[in-house]
């Protein structure tokens, strides 16, 4: 059990700090322009339309790096930060997000992920309650426990079906970047250095969760 300990919190560490680091690239590289003058909205239509898509609608939602694709909608949701920037971590956010959309319909990842989403909403909605009923009558009722553990587990499985889709979406990003003359030879690598960084954030949350599922299986089994 001590053994375990060390490893969640390690990996809460370890995600602590790619978050800050994900933060630090943001500032830096939003404050370098790409050189076109393209905003992140800008290159975002120009990416789906050199792939021949129309109806997919570009539009701004609030926060911060909460950018993503809607394939219900069929929206790309660019953060404030995002949508109105013309730097070269707008630009490549713009283009990972409609790296989702380009093949939206042909990446099985992606299709499996959205077919979870309904399932993993609902499991969401009700799996801190059953698992916590579950902890407080494990000895007298532990099939509660068991169901909280089956919810959970669907949540870890969305998280690492998410790798393969992001990390598509940054490829095909930065290849269109390229080839598009979005990006050049002196700011290429400070785009694929700002995806890489907001990929490990997928990574960590992925083993975080897989550490928290392990977690609740030992209690299960006693």
């Amino acid at each position: 059990m001590m053994s375990y300990w060390v490893l969640f919190i390690g990996i809460a560490v370890v995600s602590w700090l790619v978050q800050m680091n994900l933060q630090n690239k943001f500032k830096k590289y939003s404050k370098i322009p790409t050189g076109n003058g393209m905003t992140g909205r800008d290159v975002a239509l120009k990416m789906l339309h050199d792939n021949g898509i129309y109806d997919v609608q570009v539009t701004h939602t609030p926060g911060r790096l909460t950018d993503h694709y809607n394939p219900t909608n069929k929206t790309v949701n660019l953060s404030e930060g995002v949508y109105e920037s013309n730097s070269i971590m707008a630009a490549a956010v713009a283009a990972h997000e409609c790296g989702h959309a380009v093949h939206a319909r042909m990446y099985a990842p992606l299709k499996m992920r959205s077919a979870l989403v309904p399932v993993v909403n609902f499991a969401s909605s009700i799996m801190t309650w059953v698992l916590l009923g579950g902890i407080l009558l494990v000895n007298s009722f532990p099939q509660l426990l068991l169901a909280g553990i089956i919810l959970f587990a669907m949540t870890t499985l969305f998280s690492f079906i998410t790798l393969p889709v992001e990390i598509n979406a940054s490829k095909r990003a930065l290849v269109w970047l390229s080839s598009s003359g979005i990006t050049n030879s002196y700011n290429h690598a400070q785009a694929e250095d700002a995806l890489r960084s907001a990929a490990y954030t997928y990574v960590v949350a992925a083993l975080g969760s897989l550490a928290t599922l392990v977690y609740y299986i030992m209690i299960f089994m006693g």
